[in-house]
């Protein structure tokens, strides 16, 4: 059988035009037809070069198909999560490589409710019918209607915060030239907040590097802003804006896992006792400020499907992931870059107290690593060498991703990668930053051997 080398575990990325083109774009639209056999379907795109033409030749395949579809035009791929459910549609794809290079293209697919499409949930079989490229045919051609739907995207995005609480915050945001730029200018003028902008302008050349925050050496012009305007806050998104990243006002990037508690914070004080899904590659933070506020921590496999089907299951307000995807139950349960930094101003507004102060209670009580990628020339033979060297002193160990060792005053995740062999380590204490290090440098030294 032949392959389409674009489609990976959770969607479809690749390089144009030999790995990506209009007419795989065509057949992935006939093949999601097929496969779903939907009535409607909304499509978007990101503000990538190639997009809008790859979404007309999507658009004409899911047509071909029988589908009618409903094109919202250029957004975010969590505008598409939410059109989906709010317009009642069969399905959604939005047309986004996020953070990948310019010279490629992606998508990313839904079906009704919002619900994801990955390897084990039907995206093998679409590629397996656009890779045959042969099918079935339609009774009829669906139609193609453009509808705007960011006014309704605002006003629900609105529904997580209280605007009465707000007072006026200098915030600086970076929207790497991306697509998260069009949304502040849509819903600023709902909130107090004086923005400086930052590579606003939607370009799909990237002129300034590809919209990345999680790489350090694309930081540094939010950092200048931060300090050159005196900002409260800084916040940058990646390319499709379904990721958000932190700045206290000195410029320091705050690290995600202790967004997840922040926001856990956030929502359990409004509707405690709630349940909170987290990751387990660092958990003691997140478990404790749930905990403490009257919620229960439920933790997921790593994965935006795992996170959202864990969601689903045990009826959770929130779920995070260290990696900033954070997702929310009157969201579809889908992950949001713009919800995240609407809570953590509301909280800066009603704490009293700086991002800086926010966070800095937590980071003290519980120092980490951050995510260490490690390149080893056997992946799971490094993982099992590890696993033997800690085993017979770890209090407890856990296989949910990877493995996950605790020690009383120290714990590691260790995870290997799917598709390449590296190791990503992850490594927290309690209130004891020179343990932290310590246990780091002890494994790394491990990977050596």
């Amino acid at each position: 059988m032949s392959t389409l080398s674009c489609f990976k575990a959770y969607d479809v990325r690749g390089r144009l035009p030999d790995e990506l083109n209009n007419d795989i774009a065509y057949r992935i639209g006939r093949a999601y037809a097929a496969y779903l056999q939907p009535q409607s379907v909304v499509i978007g795109y990101d503000i990538r070069l190639t997009s809008y033409e790859l979404s007309r030749a999507l658009a004409e395949g899911l047509m071909d198909g029988g589908a009618d579809v409903i094109d919202i035009g250029q957004c975010g791929t969590e505008e598409i999560y939410f059109a989906t459910s709010h317009l009642g549609t069969d399905g959604g794809i939005c047309v986004t490589a996020s953070h990948n290079p310019k010279d490629y293209n992606g998508m990313k697919f839904v079906r009704e409710g919002s619900r994801p499409i990955s390897g084990d949930t039907g995206l093998k079989d679409i590629e397996r019918m656009a890779a045959e490229n042969v099918f079935p045919e339609s009774q009829h051609k669906g139609t193609l209607a453009e509808r705007d739907n960011r006014a309704a995207y605002v006003e629900h995005l609105l529904t997580y915060i209280n605007t009465d609480n707000l007072r006026p915050l200098k915030i600086v945001c970076n929207a790497g030239n991306g697509g998260a730029g069009a949304v502040i200018d849509a819903i600023e003028q709902f909130l107090p907040f004086e923005w400086i902008k930052v590579h606003h302008e939607a370009d799909g050349e990237f002129p300034h590097g590809v919209p990345n925050p999680l790489l350090e050496e694309n930081r540094g012009s939010t950092i200048e802003a931060i300090r050159a305007h005196k900002a409260d806050l800084g916040i940058a998104w990646d390319g499709d804006f379904d990721r958000c990243f932190f700045f206290d006002h000195e410029g320091n990037f705050i690290e995600g896992y202790y967004i997840v508690g922040l926001l856990a914070e956030a929502f359990l004080k409004k509707h405690s006792p709630e349940k909170i899904v987290h990751d387990p590659r660092l958990v003691w933070n997140t478990v404790d400020l749930t905990e403490s506020l009257g919620g229960e921590a439920v933790q997921s496999k790593t994965g935006h499907a795992f996170i959202k089907e864990r969601m689903r299951q045990e009826d959770a307000v929130y779920g995070g992931e260290m990696s900033a995807h954070h997702y929310f139950r009157d969201f579809a349960y889908c992950d949001s870059g713009m919800i995240p930094w609407l809570l953590v101003a509301e909280l800066i507004c009603t704490t009293g107290k700086s991002m800086a102060q926010l966070v800095e209670e937590r980071t003290a009580a519980y120092p980490c690593s951050g995510e260490i990628n490690n390149r080893v020339p056997d992946a799971k033979a490094t993982l099992a060498k590890i696993e033997a060297h800690f085993k017979n002193d770890a209090e407890s160990v856990d296989y949910t991703d990877g493995i996950s060792m605790s020690f009383g005053d120290w714990r590691f995740n260790l995870r290997t990668s799917n598709t390449e062999p590296v190791i990503r380590l992850n490594v927290e204490s309690r209130a004891d930053v020179a343990l932290m290090k310590e246990k780091t440098a002890s494994i790394l030294e491990l990977m050596k051997d």
